[in-house]
């Protein structure tokens, strides 16, 4: 039995259980994601390459993403603006 919830949309919950994070928390959210996805694969890819599939991939992994992130997320904080601006320049605003 699903009912309405009763609750202003900006209250309601996500899948996780938990409330939404304001929209001024985009700025800094997406880079998060983006930064923890792309240097979770790229780093899986890697160690792979140099290591091999051995019973150490797990711990040789987890060790070079660490640090990949630690340098990708305020990389990305920093250069995001400034990619953003170079996207508006290249590519046709919609009327």
């Amino acid at each position: 039995m699903n009912q309405p919830s009763s609750l202003p949309p900006s209250s309601r919950q996500t899948f996780l259980g938990l409330r939404r994070l304001p929209a001024r928390s985009a700025a800094w959210v997406m880079p998060l994601l983006l930064s923890l996805l792309m240097t979770f694969i790229v780093s899986l890819i890697r160690t792979v390459r140099v290591a091999g599939f051995s019973l150490d991939l797990p711990r040789l992994w987890l060790s070079a993403w660490a640090l990949s992130w630690v340098v990708a997320f305020p990389t990305l904080l920093l250069v995001l603006p400034v990619v953003r601006r170079i996207t508006a320049a290249i590519v046709e605003q919609p009327r």
